[in-house]
């Protein structure tokens, strides 16, 4: 059963990070008309060199072992680059991709068993479209930047603690918060850190790693760059369900302790609230510094089915 959950966790992601992508990178690209420096797109595509194609190689994150940066099995993370060009030479996009999490020793074992818990399945290749796309005429604000896609291979948002790794043979790396410092380090070795411009993005789970992680990706930049965040489905509720059991809580409650994430998220709301409440942005959005863009639908129908349990599934 836990097999079948997580093979429909994957089918969800891929279409869901589609489906999203498509409905709001019309909303993204207009209001981004006036987010960034205009200037940033000035030249037509007629006078650059667009590359042959959008399709990535997998880059695996090269100092991780040292610094025991890994994914849930114990493998190198990875993420898949494209070197801007143009007037988009010293600009930077980061999407973190989505996937849920996982809360429990059962559910994270199995999640190791996939692309969302190690490389060994990930995809060698992928296509970038949409927000990371090198076609002028699909995404005008951001083609000849640098992009980056961070493969999410944590389970945590990238905010887990070895600490709190179980030493009984588990054989299970809670790593997210290593993960994201070694592949800010590497990426800053290879151009980020003379960026003029930075957008820190991410689709459901990785939108709250964005948001997660927002001041402190403004932290390791230039001071002059213009830094900003967009969480794109990553709103999560702390409501009650349709039984009234707050589902959603319990679920981060058990993803705060198994995982230690405690010492990655906001400590204003820490020494507010002490729990895992801090992993829902309501609780510490206001607290980010760095500026941050929502885009969320009304009516979102995986927090409707998972959150609320308007049809009785559960959330993992």
């Amino acid at each position: 059963m836990a097999n079948q959950r997580l093979r429909a966790l994957l089918r969800w992601t891929k279409w869901a990070d589609w489906a999203i992508a498509a409905v709001g990178f019309t909303i993204i690209i207009f209001v981004l008309t006036f987010f960034f420096d205009s200037s940033s797109t000035d030249g037509a595509a007629s006078s650059v060199n667009l590359p042959a194609s959008d399709l990535v190689d997998l880059t695996l994150l090269h100092n991780a072992e040292d610094r025991g940066a890994l994914c849930l099995d114990g493998s190198l993370p990875g993420y898949h680059f494209q070197k801007g060009f143009g007037s988009g030479s010293n600009n930077w996009l980061l999407h973190i991709e989505g996937g849920g999490w996982c809360n429990t020793i059962e559910s994270c074992s199995t999640r190791k068993t996939t692309a969302l818990g190690s490389s060994n399945f990930m995809e060698r290749q992928v296509s970038f479209s949409g927000i990371l796309s090198s076609d002028p005429s699909q995404n005008p604000d951001f083609f000849s930047w640098n992009k980056v896609k961070i493969r999410y291979c944590d389970g945590a948002s990238f905010a887990g603690r070895p600490e709190s790794e179980f030493k009984n043979g588990t054989n299970l790396f809670f790593r997210g918060q290593l993960i994201w410092e070694a592949l800010m380090d590497e990426l800053l070795s290879v151009g980020m850190s003379n960026a003029k411009q930075a957008f820190l993005t991410g689709c459901s789970a990785g939108g709250l790693a964005a948001v997660i992680h927002c001041d402190d990706f403004r932290e390791r930049l230039p001071q002059h760059a213009t830094v900003k965040c967009l969480a794109d489905a990553s709103f999560f509720l702390d409501e009650s369900d349709v039984q009234g059991n707050r589902t959603m809580r319990s679920f981060y409650d058990d993803v705060f302790h198994l995982q230690g994430v405690a010492k990655s998220l906001d400590r204003n709301c820490l020494s507010r609230m002490g729990n895992s409440r801090c992993l829902f942005p309501r609780e510490f959005i206001k607290n980010i510094r760095t500026p941050v863009f929502i885009v969320n639908p009304a009516y979102d129908f995986w927090q409707m089915y998972q959150i609320l349990r308007a049809t009785g599934k559960h959330v993992d």
